[in-house]
């Protein structure tokens, strides 16, 4: 949302009496809201830190920013991704389903939420992240069961280090440490009612009574520590309690686990996978059933200490023994063991049961998003290790006005992103946007933007897309590139970057050869090349001027060789997408 600096601000003015009186009154109104619609307003604190904001005209739903947050991270429910998907949120993405590791229950389109970087149980990283959800809370359950679904899971509207987080004197200050926390509203046995009811870290109490005000409508400045400064933690009050289950909570926790599992993996289960021994029941079955976490009589708990010997049974074949005579499933007597010889999917209290989150499904998505960070940060590493190559375009012929008339150096390099930025800002500033199709630009209203996107002998066009309007800057633009190695000094180049050229050709005959040229750019040595590839083709090669060119060579080794060149290309660093292949062998041979 806020990806550019904040335009057309108005001056600003502290809150009078009335008005904070008002404000304060807002944020009770909010906080036990389930919409939160959008708005257009930045509350700011004595010290400049934007602490609320509202997006839309006429709206009065204000959203916490990440300042805001950071002192008091229950106030929203939460989102959970791995570290690697926070730059692409911070850089203006939406967050994805399959980029969701943990959530709060009972989330439902349009709501409100925080978005964190996942870290393992029981900590919780704080809030990153302000948006809106794009789906409910049973389509996220789906993903955590395995499923593949796909889409959006949270529309962004703020994010730490974007621009209104930039507008704080607070913007150097550093990330709060992750808080031990377990989710009161996850557990089995809550309701909707229940989350709704949860604590957020006393901000109810401090707002009615008055103590927490200046915190919250910016009466105070946080402390100053070391390079940056550091928001108050979460009280020990605030932060739910790890208590002890009873045993009547464990093996109703227990019952519940059965009741999933005659849910979901034994519903499926074929008769000849009948008789099974209690053991392997109860550890195939149960165990991983066990609700991930559990209310009991006195208050929060994990699934720790569902175990059995805990319970009011003591023992596995107690247990089902209890469960039979319930007419969940049947058993059979066998050597002093039990065997399970049937269950019923179809008994009623399956049916009436309500699907919690299972020590499984928590494990398997915890396992997943390690994965996925894992190999995140392999390709990072892998990346590092590449051959950067970076197009670039300079101001030249009539583009050299319009940067001007933007304030923009002319003679600098920009990257394809900077120029869009630059364009999409002048256009905006200028208005020159077509109130009717906003997908067109009135290039004609302007006379620098005319003369940048005007062919030579064309007449000036009243309007033009927005996309074909930002490509005729760029092409008539210089283009230059630069070419980036680790340990190097990076080498820019007028002209366009080409690829490496790797191609088969018969010569002398019959007999194949593989040429590669182009290498140049990318920092490469004929001869060392040519000596590798000796090595590694087990073949002769040669190193020649290329005809025409007395700058360029071209490497020759004997053989069709492509895949081996192509290997050889890419661990040296050089991106594939760069390197292009072609076998004229055939051709050559008709």
């Amino acid at each position: 949302m806020f990806k550019k600096p904040l335009a057309d601000l108005k001056t600003s003015a502290p809150l009078r009496s009335s008005d904070r009186r008002k404000l304060k009154q807002r944020l009770l109104t909010q906080k036990f809201s389930t919409h939160v619609n959008e708005h257009g307003v930045a509350y700011l604190s004595s010290e400049s830190d934007p602490l609320w904001f509202t997006l839309g005209k006429g709206s009065d739903e204000l959203i916490p920013t990440v300042y805001t947050l950071w002192k008091y991270p229950e106030l929203l429910p939460f989102l959970s991704t791995p570290s690697a998907v926070v730059p692409k949120l911070i850089g203006g993405a939406d967050l994805m389903i399959p980029g969701v590791v943990q959530h709060s229950p009972f989330l439902h389109p349009n709501q409100l939420v925080s978005i964190t970087q996942y870290h393992s149980y029981p900590k919780l990283g704080p809030p990153l992240a302000v948006g809106r959800m794009a789906v409910s809370n049973d389509v996220l359950n789906r993903s955590d069961r395995g499923d593949d679904v796909k889409g959006k899971a949270v529309h962004v509207l703020h994010t730490w280090k974007d621009h209104l987080w930039d507008m704080g004197n607070g913007r150097k200050m550093d990330v709060p440490a992750p808080r031990e926390v377990v989710e009161r509203e996850q557990a089995e046995g809550a309701t909707e009612n229940d989350a709704k009811q949860q604590p957020v870290g006393g901000i109810q109490e401090q707002i009615e009574d008055g103590t927490g005000a200046e915190d919250i409508l910016g009466g105070t400045q946080p402390e100053a520590s070391g390079s940056g400064t550091q928001t108050q933690p979460a009280t020990d009050a605030a932060r739910p309690v790890m208590t002890t289950l009873t045993p009547e909570d464990v093996s109703h926790c227990l019952r519940s686990a059965l009741l999933q599992a005659l849910q979901t993996t034994l519903k499926s289960l074929p008769p000849p996978s009948f008789p099974i021994p209690a053991s392997t029941f109860w550890s195939t079955y149960i165990l991983p059933s066990r609700p991930a976490y559990a209310l009991g009589t006195n208050g929060l708990s994990d699934s720790n200490q569902i175990d059995i010997k805990h319970s009011t049974h003591k023992t596995v074949k107690t247990f089902l023994k209890a469960m039979a005579k319930e007419g969940l499933l049947k058993l059979k007597e066998s050597k002093g063991d039990v065997l399970v010889t049937a269950v019923y999917p179809a008994h009623p209290a399956v049916g009436s049961h309500r699907p919690h989150r299972t020590v499984q499904s928590v494990g398997a998505q915890r396992e997943k998003a390690e994965e996925r960070e894992r190999k995140e940060k392999e390709a990072e590493e892998k990346k590092k290790g590449e051959i950067q190559v970076i197009e670039l375009w300079k101001p030249h012929g009539s583009t050299v006005a319009w940067f001007v008339a933007a304030g923009k150096d002319t003679s600098s390099l920009y990257t394809m992103p900077d120029i869009r930025e630059i364009f999409n800002t002048y256009v905006s500033s200028k208005k020159l946007i077509n109130v009717q199709e906003q997908q067109y630009i009135n290039v004609g209203e302007d006379p620098a933007l005319a003369s940048a996107v005007s062919a030579k002998n064309e007449d000036i066009p009243e309007f033009m897309k927005r996309e074909e309007t930002l490509k005729r800057i760029r092409d008539h633009m210089q283009p230059w590139h630069e070419t980036r190695v680790v340990g190097s000094d990076a080498v820019r180049k007028k002209g366009h970057v080409r690829p490496i050229f790797v191609t088969v050709k018969i010569r002398q005959g019959r007999k194949a050869a593989t040429l590669i040229s182009g290498f140049e750019p990318y920092l490469l040595q004929a001869e060392e090349l040519a000596e590798e590839l000796r090595k590694l083709c087990a073949s002769a090669t040669s190193v020649t001027p290329l005809p025409g060119k007395s700058s360029d060579l071209e490497v020759m080794v004997q053989g069709k060789q492509i895949k081996a060149v192509t290997d050889l290309l890419i661990s040296k660093g050089v991106p594939k997408k760069w390197i292009e292949v072609a076998d004229l062998s055939d051709a050559k041979k008709k």
